[in-house]
């Protein structure tokens, strides 16, 4: 990040206009998107909006999800060319993304009109089919992208999605790893490859997927997610905490994200930390017989015998048939009386 921020603030009039193109192409091809809308950017203020910049400019916009943007550039384009299938094919992405869908279909159905072989209207069509649940129809219009274009990381993408929605769970796997092969860098394609590596249960494959995703993008709920459940799973507790950790802080108010970082702290024996993690799940949720059965335990092995009973007897009450806590209420009881009888024995020893 700190390279491409210090690249965008180089693009000055002291490159030479053949320089800006060149970088710009580099740029683009690199899939630098960041840096490559700004090049973009500053040709179009040097040399003004030529036809021959602005779909260069709005792939680069896309690129960088400046759809906003992406749309003032694809309009500008019709402007010069009211019959570019381009211009129509990234004014319908613009809109798809800005949730103006009606719209959106509109624009599209007239670059295809324009261009039957235009790839970007094809993936355009099959995001909108699956946007609309129409998944037979979003799955073949995905199929046609990827034969226009094998290197395009979206056709895949969609295709992976259309065959999620059939639960080709092994099929969309490949979509999605083919998709990446195109674009390393596709966070969505990582999320959803989770999603579906999760579902499987392959929790190995999960956790190494979860960390590349959040290596692109460390603060990504649906990664911090998959991780968490797969660390979980693995009994990986130290791994765990850190995601859990980052997930309490995107998420306060989640009870997924404090459970597991309320497990990663008591796999780990750090049994004060998980105490206090209890405390603000049943903050969220008093009436949760589980936490209230953990919480005895937790106490129980920090050796508060007492109060493990009271955690007990609150679970009991919400449930008296859980046996979980019946059991840690009977062990921390016992327990609580050895304690009581061993000092009572202390008390009555004999003074020499």
């Amino acid at each position: 990040m700190k390279e491409q921020n210090e690249k965008i603030s180089q693009i000055s009039t002291g490159y030479n206009l053949a320089q800006l193109h060149e970088q710009a192409q580099d740029e683009l091809l690199k899939r630098n998107w960041q840096v490559a809308a700004a090049t973009y950017q500053r040709l179009v203020e040097l040399e003004g909006a030529r036809e021959e910049l602005l779909p260069d400019f709005a792939s680069a916009l896309d690129g960088a999800g400046r759809y906003e943007q992406l749309l003032a550039v694809a309009e500008t384009l019709l402007s010069l060319v009211p019959n570019s299938a381009a211009g129509l094919a990234y004014k319908a992405r613009a809109l798809q993304k800005l949730e103006r869908l009606s719209e959106a279909t509109i624009a599209n159905d007239q670059a295809l009109l324009l261009d039957s072989n235009l790839p970007l209207a094809w993936v355009n069509r099959s995001g909108l089919q699956l946007l609309q649940q129409k998944f037979v129809e979003a799955l073949r219009s995905a199929q046609r992208a990827v034969e226009l274009n094998p290197d395009d990381a979206r056709a895949w993408a969609n295709k992976g999605m259309g065959l999620l929605n059939f639960q080709h769970f092994n099929e969309a796997l490949e979509a999605f790893d083919k998709s990446l092969s195109c674009d390393p860098g596709f966070l969505f394609a990582f999320q959803m490859k989770g999603e579906i590596l999760c579902k499987m249960g392959h929790m190995q494959e999960a956790a190494e997927n979860a960390v590349q995703a959040l290596q692109l993008a460390p603060t990504d709920v649906t990664s911090l997610t998959h991780a968490a459940l797969a660390f979980r799973s693995l009994e990986m507790y130290s791994e765990l905490k850190k995601v859990t950790e980052e997930l309490t802080r995107q998420l306060p108010d989640s009870l997924f994200a404090w459970e597991n970082y309320m497990r990663s702290r008591r796999g780990l024996g750090e049994y004060e930390e998980a105490n206090a993690a209890l405390d603000r799940l049943l903050e969220m949720d008093a009436r949760n017989v589980r936490f209230w059965t953990m919480k005895a335990d937790t106490l129980y092995r920090l050796e508060r015998y007492r109060e493990a009973v009271n955690a007990a007897e609150r679970a009991v009450r919400i449930d008296q048939d859980y046996p979980p806590a019946r059991r840690i209420r009977e062990k921390a009881v016992r327990m609580m009386y050895q304690r009581k009888e061993k000092r009572g024995s202390i008390q009555r020893r004999p003074q020499g």
